[in-house]
């Protein structure tokens, strides 16, 4: 694939869309997983890297190990697994990666379909196992997605654009339902509220770890915005923000040589000092510990 990637100052490799080398140039591939696949030519898949678009892998043979966030997930034959933006992930050095491969840009979908099919759900799990019947029906979808996308020449691009865009919603909706019925029962609904206080999350967490100031920002009481995390997650917003920044900070450590300073500063924290306190509270290690114990 495309031979470029973005290191951030965060030190680990992210590689973008490679929209240049999808059919029509659209914001989607959908192709077979196999022996050479790579993002970028100069980046080894077995390299810890984070990706800016969705990856939805089918797998067809396995085992396969791969590992998303510190956490090891063995797929095997009729296993899914969905890697969303940001993630940290790596691909084993001596698996077979063989099944289909769907990759998304963001994007590429509208809000409202975003929104249905919970493609920003980063409370739910990786990796999915469908029983018979899921199975089938993602792998109707699924091929009928790889039908249309392949076929560049039947309709004019921007008609074969839109039918791409109902057809993989069609398979994301399956994915959705698959996912959400995968994740614990606190899971399973969440209303606007949360969605949008998850989002902000996502996006402000390295510069702003106040509930209230997200509940000012979103146009919510702190009481209403802590009744709808609390009916969405079981936790508080404050434990929520502060997920989010741990987890931030652990990739951090694990896959750069940043200072320990620079990691703190890097997720809010100017201070050294209260970094460390921070980080100590949630893991019940120092940050040096915790790093020292991966390597």
């Amino acid at each position: 694939m495309a031979d470029r990637s973005i290191r951030g100052g965060d030190g680990i490799d992210t590689f973008p869309f490679p929209v240049e080398l999808s059919v029509g140039g659209v914001g989607m591939q959908v192709g077979p997983m196999g022996a050479g696949r790579t993002w970028h030519a100069d980046a080894p898949l077995e390299r810890v890297h984070r990706i800016d678009f969705h990856v939805v892998m089918l797998f067809g043979a396995g085992p396969v190990r791969h590992m998303v966030d510190f956490t090891e997930y063995e797929a095997t034959a009729g296993d899914l697994l969905w890697i969303r933006p940001g993630q940290v992930h790596r691909f084993s050095r001596t698996g077979e990666y063989r099944g289909t491969a769907l990759t998304m840009q963001p994007g590429f979908l509208p809000r409202s379909t975003v929104e249905a099919t919970g493609l920003y759900r980063y409370d739910l799990p990786p990796l999915l196992r469908p029983d018979a019947a899921q199975l089938a029906g993602l792998q109707a979808a699924l091929a009928q997605l790889r039908r249309e996308y392949e076929d560049a020449a039947t309709l004019p691009l921007s008609l074969h654009t839109a039918v791409l865009r109902h057809t993989l919603t069609a398979f994301l909706l399956r994915l959705a339902h698959l996912a959400a019925s995968s994740a614990p029962v606190l899971h399973r609904r969440a209303d606007s509220t949360f969605t949008l206080f998850r989002d902000a999350v996502e996006r402000d967490f390295a510069t702003n770890h106040s509930v209230s100031a997200y509940a000012d920002a979103l146009g919510y009481s702190r009481r209403t915005l802590v009744r709808a995390v609390r009916a969405a997650t079981g936790e508080t917003p404050k434990a929520f923000i502060d997920k989010r920044v741990v987890l931030e900070a652990k990739r951090l450590l694990a896959h750069t040589e940043l200072p320990i300073g620079r990691v703190g500063a890097a997720v809010g924290f100017p201070d050294a000092a209260n970094f460390s306190k921070f980080f100590h509270q949630h893991t019940d290690q120092t940050p040096a510990a915790f790093r020292a114990d991966l390597r």
